[in-house]
């Protein structure tokens, strides 16, 4: 089973994650990148939206999106997951760092 390690910032004590707890992370952290663009995207029909039923619509849909960004933010922030890890774990997936 490959493992790798991470500081805890606060107790400033080295952690062993498995292959599966990687895997956990990245997930977390790809939803939390994809509803972003989602939120984005959203934004962008908001402020093209023309005529009534369009805005109705692009507000809808920006609502579910800022939700769903902050759910996903909320779980990533349970994980204590952050962008050092995230890119980190990312350059070890692209085989980038050792």
């Amino acid at each position: 089973m490959k493992m790798w390690w991470r500081q805890h910032r606060k107790e400033n004590q080295e952690e062993y994650m498995t292959a599966d707890e990687q895997e956990r992370l990245w997930n977390v952290y790809m939803d939390v990148r994809r509803s972003q663009v989602e939120w984005e995207r959203a934004h962008l029909l908001f402020q093209e939206a023309t005529g009534q039923d369009q805005i109705d619509y692009a507000i809808y849909i920006l609502e579910a999106a800022e939700r769903k960004y902050q759910m996903n933010l909320k779980q990533a922030k349970r994980l204590n997951l952050n962008g050092a890890d995230m890119h980190y774990l990312k350059g070890k997936r692209e085989g980038k760092v050792n």
